[in-house]
């Protein structure tokens, strides 16, 4: 049902997708071919496709400019179903997303064989983005990846943070947490990543596969112990091994490892901004960085737009970050899915507020299908229309169940893949009730 604060709602969303899309933010960043040796090209997360394809059309440019082999420039991408890109210099694999499958454990094998035999002319450049700790998969040694997809479950239905699930994840790979970049050693690796987590620490963006990792296996069992998380047998020994422990800070594989965001998430937000600005409407920024359960975010941003349609000005209330769900149902929906239909109970059919909820990958929660919503519209009828249709918003938040409820009044929001991924989307509409 297009209207024209859904309109706009859309028009926000995009404009900050398109500030943090590879094509626009990547190729003035990629370093200069090596003088010898091979580029190598390692890519995960949901923007791998686009990255890789972005990567690949610069350096053949270059290639072609300045007569090198192109034999020298190779690759692998892995990258969320539905979010592959064409390229023929460097492979493209898609994998699961969020729970890891075969398919990203066999890409996330020949990445690492493909970092052992780099040396030390060669040059890897390692694009990274969110989806990356789910792309690549490498359990550590003894756990299967039956048992990682059940770890990775129990994490993302507990209520944790992103920081606290990579800090397992970390220490249950040969991958991850710094471990990329021991297999690269000697070579020189430059990591250009788009960040989706609050605050941009390398650390933490795709389970930081070419930093220092600061955490320890100690934090990760208090993290298990801290949401009485029933690990499986392998995975809860896996993080009592010694051997499992990250590399840290002053490791000699880091002395040579170069590190930048390329996109972040006050970028998105800053773009959204000035499409709110031109459209007429102040701007409330409540930061790019918010944390906590979805449900409770949304009742304190129902208060702050009910008190600024109090007001009678057009504003645009605009936030980003990363929510959780703590599951306790047996529903659909993701954080952004669940934000919307705890707003729009808060908010209680206010007139002239609108809202929309979306993750800028495309995707909120779902089943790992590309055109899994990536949220839902919310405004003044949103209430009134479910009731017409039999539908108990309450009932629906109590099972976690947004996803049956936005699809039951034709809200869902459903892009398709943006082959970016940079921060959940929150944007909140106030118009005046003379507007």
């Amino acid at each position: 049902m297009a209207t024209p604060s859904r309109n706009l709602l859309e028009s926000l969303f995009r404009s900050a997708v398109a500030a943090a899309h590879p094509g626009q933010c990547l190729p003035r960043r990629l370093p200069d071919f090596p003088p010898a040796g091979r580029l190598i090209v390692l890519a995960a997360g949901k923007a791998a496709g686009a990255m890789a394809e972005a990567a690949e059309a610069h350096y053949v440019a270059q290639l072609s400019h300045k007569r090198i082999v192109q034999d020298r420039l190779i690759g692998l991408a892995v990258t969320r179903y539905g979010y592959a890109r064409p390229t023929r210099r460097i492979e493209m694999v898609e994998a699961g997303h969020p729970f890891p499958d075969q398919a990203g454990l066999a890409g996330a094998e020949r990445a690492l064989l493909l970092a052992d035999a780099a040396e030390k002319d060669d040059l890897v450049v390692v694009l990274l983005s969110g989806g990356a700790s789910a792309n690549w998969i490498a359990p550590a040694k003894n756990l299967t990846l039956a048992e990682k997809q059940a770890t990775t479950r129990l994490l993302l239905r507990s209520g944790a943070t992103i920081g606290e699930i990579n800090t397992v994840r970390k220490h249950l790979s040969r991958i991850k947490g710094g471990r990329l970049a021991v297999r690269a050693y000697p070579a020189n690796i430059v990591t250009l990543a788009i960040s989706d987590v609050p605050g941009d620490d390398p650390a933490v963006i795709g389970s930081g596969p070419t930093v220092p990792d600061p955490t320890t296996l100690g934090d990760a069992r208090a993290i298990v112990d801290r949401y009485r998380l029933d690990l499986p047998e392998a995975a809860a020994r896996a993080l009592a091994d010694p051997a499992n422990e990250s590399p840290k800070p002053g490791a000699k594989a880091f002395a040579s490892a170069q590190y930048e965001i390329v996109a972040r998430p006050a970028d998105a937000l800053r773009a959204a901004q000035a499409c709110a600005q031109a459209a007429g409407y102040e701007c409330l920024v409540l930061g790019d960085r918010l944390q906590g359960e979805a449900r409770g975010i949304a009742a304190e941003h129902a208060r702050i737009a009910r008190d600024l349609s109090a007001q009678g000005r057009p504003v645009a209330v605009l936030s980003g970050g990363e929510l959780t769900v703590t599951l306790r149902g047996k529903g659909r929906g993701g954080p952004n899915q669940e934000y919307a239909l705890a707003l729009a109970i808060h908010l209680d059919g206010a007139k002239g507020v609108s809202a929309l909820a979306a993750d800028t990958d495309g995707t909120d929660g779902g089943s790992g299908r590309p055109d899994d919503p990536a949220g839902a519209f919310v405004d003044d009828t949103t209430l009134a229309r479910a009731v017409a249709a039999g539908l108990d918003p309450a009932a629906f938040l109590a099972d976690n169940d947004s996803t049956g409820f936005f699809n039951g009044i034709g809200d869902l929001f459903r892009p398709g893949p943006t082959f970016t991924n940079v921060t959940d989307f929150r944007a909140i509409v106030v118009d005046p009730p003379s507007k």
